[in-house]
């Protein structure tokens, strides 16, 4: 096996696993203490109210699991915000974010090495899935149909939870207001150099997916990662505008041109469009306002140089080297002079 000279931080989101989570972890430092000079694992316990915190307390011991860092929550959080706990606090030159029980710890070496050879991020995509919900899957489908609509990108198949990222990606996602809502997207529509993998392995088990939960973070993600649900409320309201100033001329038309209107009808409809029209307008301005508001809020870095290259032959070091030799050719003349 292939051993890389660089830090690699691996990083677990744990919940109510005090049964299996020493295993998961002895297994881990197995395989990576074998393709890398240096490591930690880093294990984010997402509030688990069993034994997990003894369990990782032991492990943390004199006679447990060496280059082990633990970060306990106080209480529970979605699994991105999870992620991130563990991802600002890691130390090494690059990260992996693993689900211990459907991401298989296994082919991190193949990870790697796709990493080393200059990706900043790389993402794997097991095809075996945990068994869901027929509700939560459908939820599920909508979600992703939706996102990669507004946004271009399908985070199940392009930005999947199971990647490596380089401390260049970390330190760019760092930049943003809301870091642990755009790490999910961010790494896949950041310009950053990308590789996909993808295998096939067992998972372990189903992880704990409530429905109501995800719907609610489904939504945080649409809204603050795009403008598009925003932007299509401004233009139904500018429509509605639209709409009724153009209806209250075809009630003038009506009222001026035919004789058996109703009593009241020209009046009551003027009343009406006139009242939608104004409504309308003030949705559109007050959504236009939210817009604004909300990319002041969730702007990130006016720009980031993902890669920099260097030309091998630079003119204007060779003229420094010229300089450099022609002094020193002028001082050796003047020694030998002094000599003389």
């Amino acid at each position: 096996m292939v051993s890389f000279p660089c830090f690699l931080s691996v990083v677990f989101v744990v919940r109510n696993q005090s049964h299996g989570i020493e295993q998961i972890l002895v297994d881990a430092a197995s395989v990576v203490a074998q393709v890398v000079s240096d490591y930690e694992l880093i294990v984010v316990d997402n509030a688990s109210d069993d034994e997990s915190i003894s369990v990782l307390k032991r492990l943390t011991g004199e006679s447990g699991i060496a280059n082990l860092q633990v970060y306990a929550l106080t209480k529970e959080v979605d699994t991105d915000t999870a992620c991130w706990v563990g991802l600002e606090n890691a130390l090494g030159d690059f990260v992996a974010v693993i689900d211990p029980l459907s991401d298989d710890i296994s082919y991190v070496p193949e990870m790697l090495e796709q990493a080393v050879r200059g990706s900043d991020v790389v993402f794997a995509n097991n095809r075996q899935k945990p068994a869901q919900s027929k509700a939560y899957r459908g939820a599920n489908a909508i979600f992703h149909w939706l996102y990669s609509r507004f946004n271009g990108v399908h985070l199940a198949r392009e930005a999947p939870q199971y990647r490596i990222l380089s401390k260049r990606v970390i330190n760019f996602i760092l930049q943003h207001p809301q870091p642990a809502l755009t790490y999910r997207h961010l790494p896949a529509t950041g310009g950053f150099a990308r590789s996909y993998l993808t295998y096939s392995a067992k998972p372990i088990a189903a992880g704990p997916k409530r429905l109501g939960e995800s719907v609610d973070r489904g939504i945080r993600l649409l809204v603050s990662t795009t403008r598009a649900p925003m932007r299509l409320v401004t233009a139904l309201s500018l429509f509605g505008a639209a709409a009724n100033l153009v209806y209250s001329v075809y009630v003038v038309v009506i009222g001026l041109f035919k004789a058996d209107v109703a009593p009241g009808w020209v009046s009551f409809s003027l009343q009406q469009s006139g009242m939608f029209f104004l409504i309308s307008l003030v949705l559109l301005v007050l959504g236009e306002y939210i817009l604004n508001m909300a990319s002041l809020s969730n702007e990130g870095p006016r720009y980031h140089v993902g890669q920099e290259f260097t030309s091998a032959h630079m003119t204007r070091r060779k003229k420094l080297n010229i300089e450099e030799v022609r002094s020193a050719a002028e001082n050796s003349q003047t020694l030998q002079e002094r000599d003389v």
